[in-house]
């Protein structure tokens, strides 16, 4: 069983992975949220990191058995964009943006749903 910090958390890695996804079917594509640096990137890219601080935060309290619920690549691939992300926002490469967003989010999401539903 696990703790009611660590569903909590799992919840708020799913909302923020449908907040995101809301986000691009208002724009249309995954391209054209990325391409409004005022609100849809500022909005993708702040989401993205609330994911990464939420693994962050079960690492960090030793949810580790929660933690190999995911892939190893989505964690350390979270906080490596998060990293980025923070420290050289202007620099940040959208298509890897686009990537995490279309291809990784969606493994995420299936895996934080299957923890909720467990």
């Amino acid at each position: 069983m696990h703790s009611k910090k660590a569903i909590s958390r799992i919840e708020n890695i799913q909302k923020k992975i449908e907040f995101i996804d809301n986000i691009v079917k208002e724009y249309g594509s995954v391209y054209k949220a990325l391409e409004d640096e005022e609100k849809g990137r500022a909005a993708i890219l702040m989401h993205l990191t609330s994911i990464s601080e939420q693994f962050d935060k079960l690492l960090h309290n030793g949810e580790l058995e929660i933690l190999s619920r995911f892939e190893k690549q989505d964690i350390k691939g979270s906080y490596e964009l998060r990293n980025f992300i923070a420290h050289d926002y202007e620099g940040v490469d959208l298509y890897v943006v686009e990537d995490v967003i279309t291809e990784r989010l969606p493994v995420i999401l299936r895996a934080a749903i299957a923890i909720l539903e467990a």
